[in-house]
């Protein structure tokens, strides 16, 4: 294809997706998948979720006597919204916002504390120009548009496809993308623009989310910028709380091998959506947009300290990651009310010790150019093609990568006891979660120079260990020098792809440390034959305790039939190499054009 060719693909499949949105679900050719099957026995929350179960038809005597309570901070709220700059208003403000706003005016209070109204006034048309301009010329669409149909898929206004809030949801992110150039964007947006809108309408949590990221209580634009800086920054602060204040946790992580980035991202990236339950997730929200970042440091040291006991019970590090990311969002064990009360002490405790700040943010986390003002983007950009041009930082990293790959592999041959597998450059381990189907794309944290996926660091429900050792405890003290870049945003020396090659020394341990050459397991392993095909699947036959070595232990169930429509056919040609079965635990060698694999 020529370049007028690719031109008009590119402006065609992007006026497809934004007409879809615009059409919404009337006349769209929607797949099975794309809509979350929700039988009749689900019952929906207060909040709007969705669960595999029904609620108890009898509300408990204390969660009946909250929303009682709640009733009569209304009234108290109602009145000091109408006088919101009054000195008695100003006043009792604190008091309040820790002891919950409630939730029919959460919308008003938010917009109060963030001062949306005066941001949109000053920008009357902006959001609607930035709207056209992404219609247009929008070079983000694409993953944007794969990751609304992700974002609170058990929610009841998000979970079918092209509803009301995936409109607003897919609108929001791609003009603030426009609008915000030097970001434009990564998936945690999309969490954190999703939160917001169940509770604004679209204009208000565009520039809701513009605030969150530029105003300098927040900050969180260093976040999302290529490279992570305030994450970086973030992190150490966080190590250096653990170290003061609780030193029993950080002997044990590290004795465990459990960097922070492993169990982390979601508290600092989106202020801890999916990592707590949702109704204390908005209570912190509440207080975060009242007192600004320090609430995210006070709020993760609080989560280890009441966790402390449990947490030093446990011997394993994945074991670790799956009790801090899944058991505590399902159930945190303390009430609300309880944990609130100890983030206020955290608070206090954190000033007390002049840690309560993670220091000042660095030139590069600030934003540098103007918001709003449009450039046009080159042809490349456009259709998505990966230029071959590093900068002199890049060619650094990806030096010391490729030197300490050779180092990590020769430690893990090293440990004979070691049961993770290393694949040279794809960055697996054995772990069982790094084959959990529950992941959202965690293994991309950096692009494949080969691709131009962009994929997210905050984007994962239970993040596997090599998925995220980019960030290990070695590679983390020379973030600032490496450009470390997994959003979608367009570098000012790459486009189409990602700015950074590599990753670090994986946070397993330093004994089975696994490095990657590549981010995404979708490149092709050195040494491996491009024509053979791995595939990973955990499955328990009937008669067979345990499941396939590969896949760890598995507890046993009764296999499922699935409808032809379901099968895969694979074919594979020019395979000259025999090609390995494992069958109920042993391996057997068979030549694939002897069978005809469904």
């Amino acid at each position: 294809m020529n370049e007028e060719d690719l031109l008009k693909r590119s402006a065609e499949e992007r006026e497809k997706i934004f007409k879809r949105y615009e059409q919404g679900r009337e006349g769209a050719e929607i797949d099975p998948w794309e809509d979350p099957g929700f039988e009749v026995y689900h019952a929906t929350d207060r909040y709007g979720f969705i669960h595999d179960k029904r609620l108890p038809s009898k509300v408990d005597p204390q969660e009946a006597k909250k929303r009682q309570i709640e009733v009569e901070r209304q009234k108290k709220w109602l009145k000091m919204l109408k006088n919101w700059d009054a000195p008695a208003s100003k006043e009792k403000l604190h008091s309040r916002v820790y002891k919950g706003i409630p939730n029919s005016l959460r919308s008003d209070a938010w917009i109060k504390l963030l001062h949306v109204e005066t941001v949109k006034k000053n920008n009357t048309g902006r959001y609607e120009e930035m709207i056209k301009l992404a219609r247009q010329y929008s070079t983000d669409a694409r993953q944007i548009d794969s990751d609304v149909n992700r974002q609170f898929r058990e929610h009841l206004h998000y979970r079918e496809r092209y509803s009301i809030k995936q409109q607003s949801l897919f609108n929001v992110l791609t003009a603030y993308a426009m609008y915000n150039s030097e970001v434009g964007y990564c998936q945690g947006m999309s969490g954190l623009a999703g939160v917001l809108l169940m509770y604004m309408d679209e204009e208000d949590a565009f520039w809701a989310m513009h605030i969150l990221l530029t105003d300098p209580k927040y900050a969180m634009h260093g976040l999302y910028k290529e490279g992570f800086p305030k994450l970086t920054r973030f992190l150490a602060h966080h190590d250096k709380i653990l170290t003061k204040l609780l030193p029993k946790i950080k002997k044990h992580f590290d004795k465990h091998g459990l960097d922070a980035i492993l169990y982390s991202l979601k508290w600092f990236f989106v202020c801890f959506i999916e990592r707590v339950p949702f109704n204390l997730c908005l209570r912190i929200w509440d207080i975060y947009l009242y007192e600004g970042e320090e609430v995210i440091s006070a709020m993760a040291y609080t989560i280890l300290k009441l966790h402390k006991r449990n947490l030093l019970k446990l011997n394993d590090m994945d074991a670790i990651v799956q009790y801090i990311q899944v058991k505590l969002y399902k159930d945190f064990i303390y009430d609300e009310d309880t944990v609130i009360r100890h983030l206020e002490g955290s608070i206090e405790e954190l000033k007390k010790h002049k840690l309560i700040k993670a220091g000042e943010p660095g030139r590069e986390e600030l934003p540098t150019r103007p918001f709003g003002e449009f450039k046009e983007p080159t042809f490349e950009q456009i259709v998505g093609i990966r230029t071959e041009t590093f900068t002199e930082k890049e060619k650094v990293t990806n030096e010391i990568i490729t030197l300490t790959s050779d180092a990590a592999r020769e430690s893990v041959e090293k440990d004979k006891e070691c049961q993770l597998s290393v694949v040279d450059s794809v960055g697996f381990t054995g772990s069982k979660f790094s084959f959990d189907p529950s992941i959202d794309d965690a293994s991309s944290l950096l692009d494949c120079e080969h691709t131009g996926s962009r994929r997210s660091l905050a984007d994962t429900s239970v993040t596997s260990t090599a998925d995220l050792s980019v960030f290990s405890t070695i590679t983390r003290s020379q973030a600032h020098e490496n450009s470390l870049d997994t959003h979608s945003n367009m570098s000012d020396n790459s486009v189409g792809g990602a700015s950074s090659v590599g990753s670090g020394i994986g946070a397993s341990s330093v004994q089975r440390a696994t490095l990657s050459a590549h981010s995404t397991p979708r490149a092709t392993p050195h040494n491996v034959s491009p024509d053979v095909l791995r595939i990973y699947v955990p499955y328990t036959p009937l008669d067979t305790p345990v499941a396939s070595p590969h896949n760890g232990d598995l507890p046993k169930s009764i296999p499922c039939s699935f409808p032809d429509s379901n099968k895969i056919r694979i074919k594979i040609d020019n395979d000259e190499l025999p090609t390995p079965l494992v069958e109920h635990g042993q391996i057997k060698t068979f030549r694939i054009d002897d069978f005809d694999l469904k």
